[in-house]
């Protein structure tokens, strides 16, 4: 492209802007953008790889395995709830400094991103139909039953984070969006192309699942170690299998990052050479060699950190993810997205914080309390009378938040 087609590109983005401005400043809804994303990534990457656990498993004869596989599926239906939650955030953060060029991406392939609820919806009932055909019986080592569910199960999330995965690789490729809805002088208004999508760097996230199941299986070997009743045979056979999927599938991701940096396009400059390129790729690599050192020994059955490992390993790969997106937008086609135009709003501001510190932790505090000491109890779990508090607490945090959202939405429809 020459100068001038750049600058065209570049001030059709600008006049597809927000008008309104943004509330507060851009960096902080990339900074957070940033934060959830890897957080979200990372329970992504969980139910992909528990549920690989589960379909390995149900096609294997041996006890260990069986047993392995119906306590992953329970694991991977929980990622999915919190995989989407989780997921509407760096969604929102997107849509608000990337707005033209995400909702351009959108609407170029509307039937996907319409079809992407439906097969979620699919998806997780298929999940849900192979777990209530096996799991919610005693005997967690028979052959399991409608092993297709979960297979169709897993097809579907893959189909569901294609799409996501094309849409985010259509935002950065404005040159082209002229050309994806005008073909020779015909105008396509379908919506039913995915029209860009990177296939190295997609399966880079995807195998990433590998590792972060790892540090899962790991993580799990010492949460149920301290029981009375563990099955320390059991519980180091899954801490095994952990370790080794850390070091395979940390080697495995590490070659897809350079294959996806070696598939850049030209827009991107030199970001594969630069800093924060190799950064993502060392800090994938750079988990298998933790791992073969803090997981050795004494304390290759006992470490709760691998679990948070990993997710420092995501906000690396998402950091340098963002600088490449900037790179993109601002180094080739001078498209900043810092001098979006700010009318500064406190209270939302002030709102979001709140509520993400308080309602979000009182409520998480609570939810993780009661699983942990419900994990770790043999038998019936009854709560003491501080996390009853902690419930308690929780659950009147929500309700003057829901007041005062409600009093504010009255007071400014009376004004």
């Amino acid at each position: 492209m020459d100068a001038q087609q750049i600058a065209q590109v570049t001030d059709m983005m600008y006049a597809l802007r927000n008008p309104a401005g943004l509330p507060t400043y851009p960096i902080i809804f990339v900074a957070l953008g940033v934060l959830t994303f890897a957080m979200h990534i990372l329970f992504v990457q969980l139910l992909l790889g528990t549920s690989l656990v589960a379909l390995y498993a149900a096609y294997n004869n041996h006890p260990l395995w069986r047993r392995l596989g119906a306590a992953m599926i329970d694991v991977a239906k929980v990622s999915v709830s919190v995989a989407i939650v989780i997921g509407v955030a760096p969604l929102l953060f997107v849509q608000v400094v990337y707005d033209p060029q995400w909702y351009t991406s959108n609407v170029l392939s509307a039937d996907w991103v319409i079809s992407f609820i439906i097969l979620l919806i699919l998806a997780y009932w298929a999940m849900y139909y192979f777990y209530f055909q096996n799991y919610k019986r005693e005997d967690k080592t028979a052959q399991p039953k409608s092993r297709w569910s979960l297979i169709v199960s897993m097809a579907l999330m893959l189909v569901v984070g294609f799409i996501m995965h094309s849409l985010t690789t259509q935002m950065l490729h404005p040159e082209l969006w002229q050309s994806w809805y005008s073909n020779q002088g015909k105008l396509d208004f379908s919506g039913s192309q995915l029209h860009a999508y990177n296939p190295w760097r997609f399966a880079f996230f995807i195998s990433m699942a590998i590792p972060v199941t790892g540090a899962m299986l790991v993580t799990y070997r010492r949460f149920k170690s301290v029981r009375s009743d563990a099955d320390h045979t059991y519980l180091n056979f899954a801490a095994e299998v952990g370790k080794k999927w850390i070091l395979v599938g940390s080697i495995i991701s590490f070659v897809l990052y350079v294959a996806w940096m070696a598939s850049l396009p030209e827009t991107a400059g030199n970001f594969a050479t630069s800093f924060w390129g190799i950064l993502g790729g060392l800090g994938v690599i750079g988990y298998a060699l933790w791992a073969q050192i803090r997981l050795r020994g004494e304390a290759k059955f006992c470490s709760y950190m691998a679990l948070p490992m990993a997710l420092v390993i995501g906000l690396i790969v998402a950091t340098s993810r963002e600088v490449l997106r900037y790179d993109i937008l601002n180094g080739f086609f001078n498209y900043n997205f810092f001098d979006y135009k700010i009318v500064m709003d406190w209270y939302s501001t002030g709102l979001f914080f709140l509520t993400f510190a308080l309602v979000g932790g009182s409520v998480l505090a609570y939810f993780l309390t009661i699983a942990w000491k419900a994990g770790q109890t043999v038998g019936v779990y009854t709560p003491s009378a501080t996390v009853n508090k902690m419930g308690t607490v929780a659950i009147w945090i929500m309700v003057l938040w829901m007041i005062q959202f409600f009093a504010v939405g009255f007071y400014i429809w009376a004004k």
